[in-house]
């Protein structure tokens, strides 16, 4: 069962104002985020990770690099870990658009909800689940892989491998600098921890030395 640990990037300042930073170029870590990335990092040097996938937008990618350094790995990109598409919603403030309309059912029935001009939650579960099975389907069962992605991203793949209906994936909690842990088998999954913050114990044994 290959073990996937799903990295929520640290924090920035789009996070910090409660702005929905979507797709925008050029959103870096702030200083917590920073510190948050290099927690991550000390808390997972020493397990056996086979390799580190990333979202590539920069706050990701910030977050991936400490730890790649600790274990002498490349970061290997994929567009489908992106942050959802939220068309003419990216940059706007939260509280504004909680009193649009359409926040209802964002909030409770997301599977029939389409951003303005961007994705659905539904195109966007899909392509996420796609390139997870990629990225499972080109490692061993006891591979150990981190994916540094954003929270509605993971909260979406988490709703996906436990079955839950699309609809309440928004009751997952995914805070910035978290970790999650999937176990993904042929069979099944399982839930091994949520939303955890370093410094944290995994119950994931190390592999063997031949």
């Amino acid at each position: 069962m290959p073990l996937i640990l799903l990295v929520r990037h640290g924090e920035n300042d789009y996070v910090r104002q409660g702005k929905f930073a979507g797709r925008i170029p050029g959103i870096h870590l702030n200083e917590k985020g920073q510190h948050e990335a290099e927690e991550i990092a000390a808390a997972l040097k020493e397990l056996p990770i086979a390799a580190i996938y990333s979202s590539p937008l920069e706050r990701a990618i910030e977050t991936a690099k400490p730890l790649a350094k600790a274990k002498g790995l490349n970061i290997t990109f994929r567009k489908g870990l992106l942050e959802t598409d939220l068309g003419e919603w990216k940059g706007l403030e939260i509280k504004k658009v909680s009193k649009h309309p359409a926040w209802k059912t964002v909030q409770s029935s997301p599977s029939r909800f389409r951003f303005p001009g961007g994705e659905s939650f539904l195109e966007e579960q899909r392509r996420l689940v796609e390139v997870v099975e990629q990225i499972i389907a080109g490692h061993k069962p006891d591979d150990l892989v981190v994916i540094v992605s954003h929270a509605d991203p993971i909260k979406l793949i988490i709703a996906y491998y436990l079955g839950m209906p699309l609809d309440y994936f928004q009751r997952i909690a995914c805070s910035p600098g978290s970790v999650s842990i999937l176990g993904i088998s042929k069979e099944t999954a399982a839930l091994l921890g949520l939303n955890l913050k370093p410094p944290f114990h995994f119950p994931i044994p190390k592999k063997k030395k031949k």
